[in-house]
């Protein structure tokens, strides 16, 4: 499916994209209340601050994750530096609203209380904070400053000069990415712990599933292995996977994985917040997989909490 294009914003507006929808129809929850805005005739103008939202409603976002925005912004125009999303979990979960960077890492998203949506948008637009200052003060739900508590591994800000990357393979499943190279031992030893690849590159596609364990469910997952994705970083890994076939989740094998007890992974949000990070076991992303495309549990329930 072809998303259409975002419109350009004017200067000083922010876009408020809605990919909710019901029979054609948008939903927007409670948010618009929420937000505390005012509405004129040439949108909604939040607080003091003089940021203006102007609402955008198109059908064929349905289900746009915030990801996908990056690549609906028109070429030659002025980029702005961010777009809200008006998403499931708002609608659904009374969630807040999703910001989503276009500036820069483009496709990383951090939600925020929808009451101070036009405090935060104002200092991103004035310089007073910086996107790397939401994700810092994320708690591990996502929500900027919220109250969930502190991950335990922090989603690392960016820290280092943009680098562009390829669109990771499309596929509904998931997908395990090795990002160091460093250790050719270790990385064939955590494709043995997890059943080995078979002639497509995947691990765990042959499993009789008679034999598995429910509660230990083994991992599927897509294998990439291409020295073109080292360092790859998990803001980036959103804008990379391809909307047709939106992935489960990507797992990335990285310097922890290979230092670490356990091998752990880290596991990369693509629904809720974008590029916020779990760190897991390599033994215990399969169960995570299974949970989340059954939607039996959310990927903050697999975010450890500092203690």
């Amino acid at each position: 499916m072809s998303f259409p294009e975002l419109p350009q914003p004017a200067p000083g507006e922010v876009l408020l994209v809605c990919t909710c929808y019901e029979d054609g129809r948008a939903l927007w929850g409670g948010l618009l209340d929420g937000i505390g805005a005012r509405r004129d005739d040439d949108g909604l103008a939040l607080g003091d601050g003089g940021v203006r939202l102007r609402t955008v409603e198109d059908s064929r976002w349905h289900y746009l994750h915030g990801g996908n925005i990056p690549a609906l912004v028109p070429d030659g125009g002025r980029v702005p530096p961010v777009v809200v999303l008006a998403d499931i979990p708002v609608v659904y979960g009374g969630d807040g609203p999703l910001l989503v960077d276009l500036a820069a890492t483009p496709g990383r998203g951090v939600r925020v209380p929808a009451a101070r949506l036009g405090e935060i948008l104002a200092d991103l637009l004035g310089g007073v904070l910086a996107f790397d200052d939401l994700v810092r003060d994320m708690d591990r739900y996502g929500m900027y400053q919220g109250d969930g508590g502190r991950p335990a591994f922090p989603t690392p800000a960016t820290t280092l000069p943009h680098r562009s990357f390829p669109s990771l393979p499309a596929t509904s499943a998931a997908l395990l990415v090795r990002t160091c190279f460093d250790d050719e031992a270790g990385w064939q030893a955590l494709l043995g712990e997890l059943g080995g690849t078979d002639t497509g590159g995947w691990v765990g596609a042959d499993l009789d599933p008679d034999e598995i364990d429910e509660d230990h469910c083994p991992l599927t997952a897509l294998v990439v292995d291409d020295p073109v994705f080292e360092g790859l970083r998990p803001g980036q890994v959103p804008a990379l996977v391809p909307p047709e076939e939106h992935s489960t989740l990507v797992a990335l094998a990285d310097a922890r994985t290979f230092a670490g007890p356990g091998r752990p992974l880290t596991v990369v949000d693509l629904y809720d917040s974008p590029g916020q990070q779990a760190v897991l076991p390599c033994g215990e992303v399969g169960s995570m997989a299974c949970n989340l495309e059954i939607a039996n549990m959310d990927f903050h329930d697999f975010v450890a909490e500092a203690q």
